[in-house]
Formats: C-alpha cells, structure tokens, sequence
C-alpha cells in the first residue's frame, strides 16, 4: 500500500469513526440535532486532515527541490519526487484542491517582487480554501435557520431556560437528600414560617387524635406540650428522637418508617412552639421539667 492508500485509509477511518458513534448516539436519543452537529463535525475533521495532509505534502516539495538546486549546483543531478502516482485519484483530488500553476508558468503570475529569492505570485485562493468558505455559508444559514427560526434546535436562550430549569429540580433533589439527612444527633430547631406552616398540618393530621389539636394533651392518652414538663426529656433533640422511635409501651408507635427526616424536623420544631401557649383545658403536666441546656433545643437556627 504506497503512501496515497494509506492517507486515505486513515482519513477515512477518522470520519467513520464519529458517524459511527453519531448513528448510535441518535439510536439512543433521537436527537436531530446532534447528528448536524456531528455531520459537521465529520466535515470539518475530513477538511482539517486533509488541509494538513496538502500542507506537509508542500512544505517536502519544497525543501526537496531546495535540496535538488543545492546539489545541481555541486553538479550532482537528482530527479524530481514523486509524491503520489500521476494517474491516483488522490493526485486528482490534490491538484484540483490545490490548482497550482506550473513551475514553468510561474512567470504569467510573477508580481515582480523579490525578497531574498523569495518571489511574489499572484497565486489564486486553494480552491479547497474557497469552497470550505461557500460551506461554512451554507452552514451559518442553516444554523440560524435551525436554532432561530424553527422549532428543530434549541435557541442558546431557550437552551439557558432548559438548564436552568433542570439545575432547579437538582437542588430540589439535592436540599431533599440534604433534609433527610437529619437525626437525632444533629438535628436543630426550625423556625422558618413554611416549616412550621407543614409541621402544623402534620402534626393535625398524625399527632392531635392523641395530644389534641392545640397540644393540650389529652387524659388517658398523650401528654401536653404547652407546659416545660417533659416525660422523654424536651429540646428538639429529644422531640425528634421519641418522634422517630416512639414509645411502644405507652403505645406511641415509632414513625421512622413512615415519614421522612425533614417531616420528624419539622414536626420536632413545631411543637417546641407550643410551649407557653396556653389553650383551654390542658392536660395536667407530666414528667420532668425540661430546662434547655443550649439555645439549639428551643431557638431555631
């Protein structure tokens, strides 16, 4: 295989390997859109390649012709190179790109300018240059076509209002994991008023058919939270902690098992409030008086 096969072969390969991935990518998601993308980007590698492959190609042209004059004045006669077979298609390919003007016809094009042995050309633009140009027009319309006045691409507006709608729901998911991430051990009192608003219709949905609506305690069942004596120790600490396990031999079942940390702490931070409340008909105090150790059993945080 001679050099022309294997160039190729490679560039081939590069741009396989994309659009290979690019047919599987958009199995997966169905994304028209990233398929332009990745059309273009398949485009643009097989230029690039390309491009580089010419350049290398030119910059040994002329170091070996620098090579031959050197030794023809030495006397030595060396043949010009042959880079690629005459009759190759990637010879065709490479002068049709690159529309170079013979050696022997440079002086139709010669600007009369000389630096050092270095002449000025008048020499045309490669035409693989001007029609990578014409495609990076055709291109920019179709981008602004897709992504400004159709519905097939995202806007980068619409695209912010998307992420940032979704960066949301991920510091929802994150706050969620960071609040039922509390215990007994760490736990705090809240007092922010939405908190306290959802422990509120917790607590008269699970907690005042035993301790009443007001937690004033109710006899023969559970006991007042209006007044500082406490049967299982007050402080949020120890709310959470009774919240969370219960008392089974009193008949108070444990609610760890249905319902999630951040409700136990709100619920604990809840009742902290009642105390001093005083509703009507409260139930006589119970236990031992509880008096706080730290503001973090009866101040919110």
């Amino acid at each position: 295989m001679d050099i022309n096969k294997k160039v190729i072969a490679l560039v081939s390969c590069l741009g396989m390997a994309p659009a290979l991935w690019a047919v599987e990518k958009t199995a997966q998601e169905a994304a028209w859109t990233w398929v332009v993308n990745n059309i273009v980007v398949v485009i643009g590698l097989g230029v690039i390649l390309f491009a580089f492959y010419a350049l290398w190609n030119t910059f040994e042209a002329i170091i070996y012709d620098k090579r031959r004059q050197v030794l023809a004045e030495q006397g030595i006669e060396l043949k010009p190179k042959e880079y690629v077979q005459e009759d190759s298609v990637f010879k065709k390919m490479y002068d049709k790109a690159w529309s170079l003007v013979p050696i022997d016809k440079e002086g139709e094009i010669d600007l009369g300018h000389d630096y050092d042995g270095i002449r000025e050309l008048d020499n045309r633009l490669p035409p693989w240059w001007v029609y990578t140009f014409y495609l990076t027009i055709v291109i920019g319309i179709g981008y602004l076509y897709v992504y400004h006045y159709s519905d097939i691409g995202l806007s980068q507006q619409e695209e912010y209002s998307e992420a940032m709608e979704e960066a949301k729901v991920q510091k929802l998911k994150f706050l969620f994991a960071q609040s039922n991430a509390v215990n007994e051990t760490n736990v705090v009192a809240l007092s922010d008023e939405k908190s306290l608003q959802e422990a509120h219709e917790i607590f008269s949905m699970k907690c005042a058919s035993c301790h009443g609506k007001q937690g004033q305690g109710l006899k023969g069942l559970g006991p007042n939270f209006t007044d500082q004596y406490w049967k299982h120790g007050g402080g949020v600490k120890n709310i959470f902690s009774t919240i969370k396990y219960g008392v089974p031999e009193k008949g108070m079942i444990a609610w760890k098992s249905q319902m999630q940390a951040s409700d136990m702490h709100k619920l604990a931070s809840y009742i902290l409030t009642l105390e001093g409340t005083n509703p009507p008909n409260p139930k006589e105090p119970e236990g031992d008086l509880w008096v706080p150790e730290n503001n973090t059993d009866s101040e919110a945080n």
